[in-house]
């Protein structure tokens, strides 16, 4: 927004005839106007008197609580009247609206909560997304509940989308094709100087810009510094490495700071001293601080990385945006030519990311869901969005929603999910709070959700900070003494207990006993991080319901307790989250399902450890298993599926693969590849098995629940099954186990040859064989390799006849010269078979 005094004229005032006749054509329009050029504070005092507006209230949607009050006090001292009068603003806690407020300035869902309240926004004739380019979660929803309304219920309704950076065409097709408007700047020259990368780590980091700080103040004579920075920790750093700052003010600018500080920050210093204004990304675009020439850009950015998979999110640090970085130089030009200092190499500056990525995609979307399934909206396809909620974290959102009974197991909302979205905290905050009013503790619900919404006021305390939060109760009872830092938090944490106690209908002054155990109300918001402490001389180590690993600092008092409820983790990649708030548990509470359900069932499943099947009955709090005894009658086909499990999970080989049974599967699979797919041979792959263990393996396993009771299974039996009685005699017919020779030995076929069935014989027992053996009906020659006497390779072949025709006659001489005793016939398909020598054949017929 601008706070420039009201007598200058401003660049939006060029384009207000085209925005005025475009929202008289039609309901949507889309209007680009760069920083300085003061949409935020002009645009919505002209569209006051619009024919079209009718006398309605006009609803302006601001991403931040500090540009909405700033935005609302400017237009109302240009009106020259107190806020609340013609411009009001509502807010998280605060609020400043009358009977004739015409414009409201609204932030942080209070838009939601209204379309919720009265889907056909009664009495509003236009509704103003400001700053949309920061694409805020709450815009992005603002927006499509908005786009839905008008559809259904007001296509009156104007929607105004204003940016400054954001590429308009898109926006523009979201609205129906609306006008694009688009409004010069206000821009004085800025010269950048990019510098050297701060050293690693938060001191290297306040060392430089502490440094770059005090040397803009050196060089520059005149004008206040505005240093960008990632957030509070980051700049209470910076504000240290400053002192002292002799002739300058150092003043603080973030969310969670008091208004009054706030308000100190953007205005000018009572004595005339230069300031140095240490803010977060909320001084990119919302708000003009009026004096300053010199920008101080670290090139970080804080944002929220949401992990579907994990139910958690973190604040990651990432370098800012190109657009971000040219928004947060911009602030040096708007009073005038001014400086701005780059803490990163300027050849690094085409690697950052274009744009920052919106909200919708990062975030946490249970508040999302469960809105839109209030709206009635299951599927968010049915809504208008620039981008759509990614698909695994609208999952997970509704499992979560779903646990909590918010929503039924179609997605639709529920009786309790409904006085959920009544309440203005995070669905697991919400059901904690109406579940404990249900339960005469909504005084204590009240203030934990209160704490956990608002900044921990330990945070930074002396001696650093442990993770109880029964001590913060104890603060905000006044149970516990505040020192100067607290004192300004608890009050803000006060008030916003009792406006949750009074939306969620509890008695507004109750106070909790200070024996009030805390943590079973805890677990209700996060039934997925009630956590038991892990066995193991090392302290500190737990494990969450939900399956997670998480760590608590070892000298930290929680670390020896056996169950925490967690409310806060501090989530780092590649490692174990650190517990950063939680409260104890009684064990007897969770054990007997007093503070979280338990599941208890039969399980029979295979442990691969004990190479067996295990029949338990177990009690389970999510992933923590708390009880176990063994079944003493368990289901025997249950039985049955749990070995055939193991037997996937260890493989055909965990099978007794008998010769038989082996050469068996290979004389099937041989007449398979014959006869083609079409024959309907059953098929006897690894994995073609693996997948049909139920139908042919589970009737030869009834009894057996261990592996080593498999080497009682008949495989070959078991095996024979897949084949009904017709395709068995076929098997036998076509791919007999044993071909007789004329010796009248019966031998082994070997079906495991790549080259074909193969039947090792001495050559002799074929004495008197004219004809090749075939199989498969003749359509396939066996592959007869032929021995000596001594069972030794002489030839292989596939064409007996012409072995007898060819090749004989020199084999003929090499087996006289190496077995003179044996006979070696000139025309061998004459002689008689034989198996004995010479002589042995004389006496045999002597």
């Amino acid at each position: 927004m601008s706070i420039l005094p009201p007598r200058l004229s401003l660049p939006v005032e060029a384009v207000l005839p085209d925005l005025s006749t475009a929202l008289a054509r039609g309901p949507n329009a889309v209007l680009i106007a760069p920083p300085g050029a003061g949409k935020t504070t002009r645009v919505p005092l002209a569209l006051l008197d619009a024919p079209w507006l009718g006398g309605q209230r006009l609803l302006m949607l601001e991403p931040r609580r500090m540009a909405a009050r700033a935005a609302a006090r400017f237009m109302a001292a240009t009106l020259g009247e107190p806020v609340g009068e013609t411009v009001g603003y509502r807010v998280r806690l605060d609020s400043a609206v009358g009977p004739r407020t015409r414009i409201e300035v609204v932030t942080e869902g209070i838009l939601t909560r209204r379309l919720q309240d009265d889907p056909a926004l009664e009495g509003v004739g236009a509704v103003l997304f400001d700053e949309f380019h920061e694409r805020a979660l709450q815009a992005d929803l603002g927006l499509a509940l908005c786009l839905d309304a008008q559809g259904a219920l007001r296509p009156d309704l104007r929607l105004l989308v204003m940016s400054a950076t954001l590429e308009g065409a898109a926006v523009a097709r979201l609205l129906g094709d609306a006008p694009v408007i688009e409004s010069a700047g206000r821009q004085h020259p800025v010269t950048i100087h990019h510098h050297p990368a701060p050293a690693p780590g938060l001191d290297g980091l306040a060392r430089a810009v502490a440094a770059r700080v005090r040397a803009a103040l050196a060089d520059e004579p005149t004008g206040d510094v505005l240093a960008f920075l990632p957030g509070e920790r980051e700049i209470r750093a910076v504000a240290a490495a400053l002192e002292p700052l002799p002739g300058a003010r150092v003043r603080p600018l973030y969310g969670a700071l008091p208004a009054d500080r706030q308000d100190a920050a953007l205005r000018p210093d009572p004595g005339g001293a230069r300031r140095v204004v240490l803010a977060t990304a909320i001084a990119e675009t919302s708000l003009t601080i009026d004096g300053v020439r010199i920008v101080v850009d670290a090139g970080l950015a804080r944002v929220p990385r949401f992990d579907p998979g994990r139910g958690l999110t973190r604040l990651d640090t990432v370098p800012a945006s190109q657009a971000s970085a040219d928004q947060r130089a911009g602030r040096a030009g708007r009073l005038g030519p001014g400086v701005c200092h780059r803490l990163w190499p300027q050849a690094a500056h085409g690697a950052r990311p274009p744009f920052s990525r919106p909200e919708l995609l990062e975030a946490d979307l249970a508040p999302l869901v469960l809105e839109l399934a209030a709206w009635g909206v299951a599927d968010p396809a049915a809504l208008a969005w620039l981008d759509p909620p990614p698909a695994g974290a609208w999952a997970a959102a509704r499992d979560l929603l779903h646990g909590l009974g918010a929503l039924d197991a179609a997605g639709r909302v529920t009786a309790h999910g409904r006085a959920l979205v009544r309440l203005p905290l995070h669905p697991r905050l919400a059901h904690m709070v109406v579940t404990g009013v249900d339960r005469g503790l909504g005084g204590l619900a009240a203030d934990i959700a209160a704490l956990l919404s608002e900044r921990d006021p330990l945070r930074g305390a002396p001696g650093g900070r442990d993770a109880d939060l029964r001590h913060r109760l104890d603060l905000l009872a006044g149970r516990r003494p505040a020192d100067r830092t607290q004192a300004g938090a608890v009050p803000r944490i006060r008030a916003a207990a009792r406006q949750i106690r009074r939306l969620a209908g509890g008695r507004d002054g109750a106070t909790p006993a200070a024996d009030t155990d805390p943590g079973a109300l805890l677990a209700l918001a996060y039934p997925d991080r009630i956590a038991r402490r892990r066995a193991g001389p090392q302290a500190g180590r737990f494990q969450l319901s939900g399956g997670r690993g998480v760590t608590l600092d070892p000298a930290d008092p929680l670390a020896a307790a056996d169950w925490l409820a967690v409310a806060d983790l501090s989530d780092r990649p590649g490692a174990e989250a650190r517990v950063r708030l939680a409260a104890p548990l009684e064990a007897a509470e969770v054990m007997a399902g007093r503070i979280a359900a338990l599941e208890t069932a039969d399980e029979i499943a295979w442990s691969a450890r004990e190479a067996a099947v295990l029949a338990r009955r177990r009690t389970r709090l999510g992933a923590l298993l708390l009880t176990e005894t063994p079944l003493p009658d368990p289901d025997p086909a249950a039985v049955t599926a749990a070995l055939l499990d193991g037997v996937r999970q260890m493989g055909l080989a965990a099978l007794p693969w008998t010769p038989a049974a082996a050469r068996w599967c290979a004389r099937v699979r041989f007449l398979a590849h014959v006869d083609g797919p079409q024959a309907g041979w059953p098929d006897l792959s690894d994995a073609a098995l693996l997948a049909t263990l139920e139908h042919w393996l589970a009737p030869y396993v009834a009894g057996l629940n261990r592996r080593a009771h498999l080497e009682r299974l008949d495989l070959r039996a078991a095996l024979s099954a897949l084949l009904p009685w017709e395709r068995a005699r076929d098997l036998e017919a076509r791919a007999p186990s044993h071909l007789t020779v004329p010796t009248g030995s019966r031998l082994a076929l070997d079906y495991d040859d790549p080259e074909g069935p193969a039947l090792a014989v001495r050559v002799q027992e074929l004495f008197g064989l004219d004809v090749h053996p075939t199989l498969a009906s003749g359509r396939v020659p066996v592959v007869l390799r032929l021995l000596s006497p001594a069972r030794r390779p002489v030839q292989i072949t596939r064409d007996l006849p012409g072995f007898w025709r060819g090749a004989w006659a020199e084999v003929r001489k090499e087996m006289k010269g190496r077995y003179p005793k044996h006979p070696w016939p000139a025309d061998p398909t004459t002689a008689p078979p034989t198996t004995r020598t010479k002589a042995a054949a004389r006496r045999d017929t002597g």
